[in-house]
């Protein structure tokens, strides 16, 4: 176990979906029409939340799905479950993305196991909110970055050998690198990089035929908002502050990461879509 898994571990990250009340939503809301028909698909933060859903509805439209994960190894095991319920192969892989090192094992060991990788969705990251800039650590900083930022790098990086023409990747960046977030200063920091970092790579891989685009969800309900550290207050309010008033549910997120994995955006590159729940952020 490296040091940033023992460090977030004791921080209660990334936090158990089994006990979330009420519990989030992830389950596809319509039938598989095959558009990821034999495609294989790596997501991190896979365990729960918006990962579980989004592995969910790959493996509902056809996908082979490798889940990776840091260590809720209960929360994994259950969305490998509902992976192989929708006929399709699960791999879960437990680890830090932060880990140069352990990206390239894991890239490996899915290719091993798959023969092959079409689709990386680097979802995983880390968030610890507070309203002083000052209380803010150096440490602290040098996580957050590593696990959000580092960790797409390092895991595209691994991927790059693997992926063909035609592969996607997409990237989860946030609302809050649109319009700010004053007790997410280091989170929020990080997802300016992930919308920057989306738009370069575009640049950079479209010669290849690969493209890379990017999802900005809104205060959606995962372990990730209470494991993070919002009080019990926070929590009873959370997402109400948006247009349609409530917070949005992993399965309402889903649809996006699939539409940028499959051929209905194959004109599409370099882009970020916003369910957000109505907030309108012009980007």
């Amino acid at each position: 176990m490296s040091d940033v898994i023992e460090r977030i571990h004791e921080d209660g990250l990334p936090g158990s979906e089994a006990t979330l009340d009420p519990q989030p939503e992830w389950q596809p809301r319509y039938p598989g029409s095959g558009r990821l028909d034999g495609k294989v698909a790596i997501v991190t933060g896979a365990d729960s939340g918006i990962g579980r859903a989004v592995a969910a509805l790959y493996a509902r439209e056809g996908a082979d799905v490798a889940i990776l994960y840091l260590d809720e190894h209960e929360d994994a095991e259950k969305t490998a479950e509902i992976v192989r319920g929708e006929g399709r192969r699960a791999l879960t892989i437990a680890g830090d993305v932060g880990d140069k090192a352990w990206c390239e094992a894991a890239v490996a060991k899915v290719v091993a196991e798959f023969g092959k990788l079409d689709i990386v969705v680097n979802n995983a990251g880390e968030q610890h909110p507070d309203p002083d800039i000052t209380n803010i650590t150096e440490d602290q900083l040098r996580r957050t970055f590593q696990t959000n930022i580092f960790g797409m790098f390092f895991m595209v990086q691994a991927a790059m050998p693997h992926l063909k023409s035609g592969a996607a990747i997409v990237n989860c960046t946030s609302v809050t690198m649109y319009q700010g977030e004053k007790e997410l200063l280091d989170y929020s920091s990080t997802k300016g990089a992930i919308t920057a970092f989306t738009r370069s790579l575009s640049e950079n891989l479209i010669g290849k035929g690969i493209r890379v685009n990017g999802v900005a969800p809104g205060p959606i309900w995962t372990p990730l908002n209470p494991s993070g550290g919002a009080t019990e207050e926070k929590l009873k309010t959370f997402g109400e502050g948006t247009p349609i008033g409530r917070p949005g549910q992993p399965n309402e997120v889903a649809p996006s990461f699939l539409f940028l994995a499959c051929e209905d955006s194959s004109y599409m590159s370099g882009q970020v879509l916003h369910p957000n729940g109505g907030t309108i952020v012009n980007g």
